[in-house]
């Protein structure tokens, strides 16, 4: 069989992974001995404060055994809740990595403190699946929520309870340490980083670990963090999480007298701007590239770190995102390409997919990412699931995953094990322009992502109007470079908008109306295409998915071919002035 270009491509990643691997296993053989080997954790020093909110009533789920994580429910029925299976993989991360500590200790009872002893006695006794237990990523956030949580669990703890605590602690920190030197992937390395940092700033007996944990962080911050503020695997969400173990770090350092380094403070004062651009004013995040349902309080909480009036960034070039605001009105687009394979694991295929919203109510979404399911989060990360251009129903990636030539392949099972579902393919060249006048703000973008398989660049402009009434789009699909003058095989096309699921849409004789529970009535037209209100659903509801509606623009495409759109606000909100 001959091998196309998707076949080189995979075994360039493959071979460019395993010997990433390779220098890893090579350097630890070299390597002095593990630094925590020969010694203990004989005390805490200070327990870092955590940023994430909790609620006391989660609480009282746990004391009735019932554990909801990630969008599923386990009820133990008065049993330890590592004695059963878990209902998704994700359930089960957010389980062993014991950040639901923080509701008992908000609970602030004897009752919660005894709740959260026995939970840990369990896990210290050995129950639940080692297996997922040990995954760097759940080692990780479960040894820092140990050392934030410490004086809930120690707090009239029995001596035994004590030693057998600090000695988990110890442990988590002898793994953690390993998996750096096994070369695991780079944002299990930064997370890896992190928790390290915190163990040798608040534990006696480790503090060798700290020097070398600090300079493993600076170096990963120096790499991960790109110059406009944004993380390389593009995902708002990982960003989010970041922040929220970055900035007690931070203070951890100050609180033991130790300056921090200076990548640690770069990074929080280049990200924090970067979550602005991607925020709406119904305080969320932007749905692009792994971001899902957003937790608008723990996002308020970061931003304050920010100021209260900073301004958001509009533009970020390296991250791939733009940000258009005139009067009450947010676009943020996507216009970057895709991450890099060993980032890309909850990437999605929306290159040029946008989201726009007026006021504090969103209109134009992405669907965003569940919080669980393997299948749920396939098809979520589809060019189909984002606010752009779907051709021949395919999407502008492709994905390792159980289909497809590599599916029994062993190099590619070793890949997927390793790096899980993420990106073999996506758009190579994706450019983008935006320019300002005093009548609109006007964005365009292109990508190749469908080049290799179909010969079509697709190309699309936003121009919104200087007060914010109006929003015009032109999506334009030509001829790949190399085949002009060629005529393209014939393609169907869909251009969706997928809408909040508070949107009420219907059709009147100029178009689609579009009527938001806050009183707005904006008008959707389009020429070049015929016009069809559609299913869709919306994965990133704060209460699980939820059915919604799309505007789908449905064309055939055999030459360079365009397609006009627009959003005209025909009825302010109430008190603000229509246009």
């Amino acid at each position: 069989m001959a091998w196309g270009p998707d076949r080189w491509r995979f075994y360039r990643l493959v071979g460019r992974e395993a010997a990433r691997v390779a220098r890893a296993t090579s350097a630890r053989l070299t390597a002095p001995p593990d630094l925590l080997a020969r010694v203990k954790v004989t005390g805490l020093v200070i327990a870092p404060h955590d940023l994430r909110t909790a609620d006391a009533t989660f609480a009282d789920d746990i004391y009735a055994g019932l554990f909801v994580f990630a969008g599923r429910s386990l009820a133990a029925s008065g049993g330890s809740p590592f004695d059963y299976a878990p209902p998704s993989a994700e359930w089960a991360e957010m389980l062993y990595g014991f950040g639901w500590l923080r509701h008992l200790r908000a609970a602030d009872t004897a009752l919660a403190r005894a709740n959260a002893r026995a939970f840990l006695a369990d896990f210290m006794a050995g129950r639940g699946d080692p297996t997922l237990a040990r995954r760097t990523p759940v080692a990780a956030r479960r040894l820092i929520s140990f050392l934030c949580q410490s004086p809930l669990v120690l707090e009239g703890a029995d001596h035994g309870f004590y030693q057998a605590f600090l000695k988990a602690v110890a442990r988590g920190a002898q793994q953690l340490e390993r998996d750096l030197r096994r070369g695991v992937p780079p944002q299990w390395r930064l997370v890896a980083a992190v928790a390290l940092c915190y163990a040798g700033l608040c534990c006696e007996g480790i503090q060798p670990i700290l020097r070398r944990a600090t300079r493993i962080l600076s170096r990963e911050l120096d790499r991960q963090v790109l110059a406009d503020g944004g993380h390389r695997s593009r995902d708002p969400h990982f960003a989010m999480e970041l922040l929220l173990d970055l900035l007690p770090l931070r203070q951890s350092y100050l609180s033991r007298n130790v300056e921090p380094p200076a990548a640690l403070i770069g990074a929080i004062d280049r990200m924090l701007p970067l979550l602005r651009l991607l925020r709406h004013a119904d305080a969320s995040l932007s749905h692009f590239n792994g971001m899902g349902a957003t937790a608008a309080d723990q996002l308020a909480t970061l931003l304050v770190y920010d100021g209260a009036l900073a301004r958001p960034l509009m533009h970020a070039p390296n991250s791939g995102y733009e940000r258009l605001e005139a009067g009450r009105v947010v676009v943020v687009a996507d216009v970057g390409p895709s991450p890099p394979l060993p980032y890309s694991l909850n990437a999605g295929a929306g290159c040029l997919s946008f989201e726009m919203s007026s006021g504090p109510q969103r209109i134009v979404v992405n669907c965003g990412l569940p919080a669980s399911g393997p299948e749920l989060r396939r098809i979520a990360r589809s060019t189909a699931a984002h606010s752009t251009a779907t051709v021949a129903e395919a999407s502008s990636c492709r994905f390792l995953g159980p289909s497809g030539w590599w599916a029994e392949d062993l190099a590619a099972d070793w890949l997927m094990r390793r790096l899980g579902p993420a990106v073999l393919r996506g758009p190579r060249t994706v450019k983008s322009q935006r320019t300002e006048t005093e009548e609109a703000l006007v964005l365009a973008g292109r990508h190749d992502g469908y080049g290799p398989d179909f010969g079509i660049v697709h190309e699309r402009r936003w121009t919104l109007r200087a007060d914010g009434a109006r929003l015009d789009g032109l999506d334009n699909f030509l001829r790949s470079p190399g085949r002009e003058g060629t005529r393209l095989r014939p393609q169907e096309v869909a251009v969706r908008f997928h809408l909040h699921p508070a949107i009420a849409v219907r059709t009147v004789p100029e178009g689609l109306e579009l009527a938001s529970p806050l009183g707005e009535v904006w008008l959707f037209a389009a020429e070049g295409a015929t016009t069809a209100i559609e299913e869709s659903v919306y994965f990133a509801g704060l209460t699980g998915a939820r059915r919604t509606d799309q505007i789908a623009l449905h064309l055939r495409v055999g030459a360079d071919t365009a397609v006009t759109w627009s959003f005209t606000r025909l009825a302010a909100a109430p008190g603000r002035p229509a246009a």
